[in-house]
């Protein structure tokens, strides 16, 4: 399978953040160009939403293999589509600005705009619709962690946001475990306990499947660095990271993206 590595910047960039931040990407990953030229990586950045048609003119100006593979992502979508919404970016919107992918029901989403499972799963609807790929955020609070609730957490995420996908759906679909508490407070879940929770969705996964049974990607979130990448994509079920703040730095990703190659 595929490993994923994802840069979701947050509220965080500028016009100009962005041409030196992929030029300097671009030197830094220069030593696993060729791997990721031979494929076996997706890689994808989440910039701001006012920043992703930047984003994409930028990416298509620089050299192979960067050009031409590297996708850009929204770090939120509408639970609608067009309308009377002040302030929404609807899916179709971002995938004309030239998006792939986009991130559902983040942890900050949740927790800071108070996001409930029921909008999380509309807007799973709204990115099938428009042709995005939906990287679908789940994970648990310090409290429900410490409550010994983690697993019934997830599985009432997953079953809102998955239960009516079709097959097709499935096999487009992406889903990263971040834990709450490890969001941004350097803190971050052993390789142990994340490959504990992501064989947990894998099961729940093929539960809900009632035709085929898809791999789908399963990403680990929540304070990923380059110095812990690599203890977290040797786990059987960690397909990939999400990385949020050492997104920013590009030649830490640049390190980050050279340990999914094992």
């Amino acid at each position: 399978m595929k490993k994923w590595v994802i840069g979701n910047w947050k509220l965080q960039g500028s016009r100009s953040f962005l041409r030196s931040y992929f030029a300097e990407f671009a030197e830094s990953a220069q030593a696993s160009a060729e791997k990721f030229l031979a494929g076996g990586v997706q890689l994808a950045i989440c910039p701001p939403a006012s920043y992703l048609s930047e984003a994409v003119s930028v990416i298509a100006d620089l050299s192979e293999p960067w050009s031409e593979r590297v996708l850009i992502g929204a770090q939120n979508i509408a639970e609608y589509g067009e309308g009377a919404y002040t302030g929404e970016v609807a899916a179709d919107m971002v995938k004309d600005c030239g998006a792939a992918i986009a991130l559902v029901g983040h942890s900050e989403r949740r927790q800071l705009f108070g996001e409930t499972d029921a909008q999380v799963a509309q807007k799973m609807r709204q990115a099938f619709a428009a042709e995005l790929v939906p990287v679908l955020c789940v994970g648990e609070s310090l409290q429900e962690r410490e409550s010994e609730r983690t697993l019934l957490i997830i599985e009432q995420q997953l079953k809102q946001a998955c239960a009516n996908l079709s097959s097709d759906q499935w096999a487009r679909l992406v889903i990263a475990y971040e834990p709450v508490w490890a969001i941004g407070t350097g803190l971050t879940a052993t390789p142990e306990q994340a490959q504990e929770v992501h064989a947990f969705i894998r099961a729940q996964c093929a539960q809900m499947q009632s035709r085929s049974v898809v791999r789908v990607p399963l990403l680990y979130g929540g304070s990923v660095k380059g110095g812990n990448a690599q203890s977290l994509l040797t786990q059987v079920d960690v397909d990939g990271v999400l990385v949020g703040g050492a997104s920013l730095k590009a030649s830490e990703f640049a390190q980050i993206l050279a340990a999914s190659w094992g």
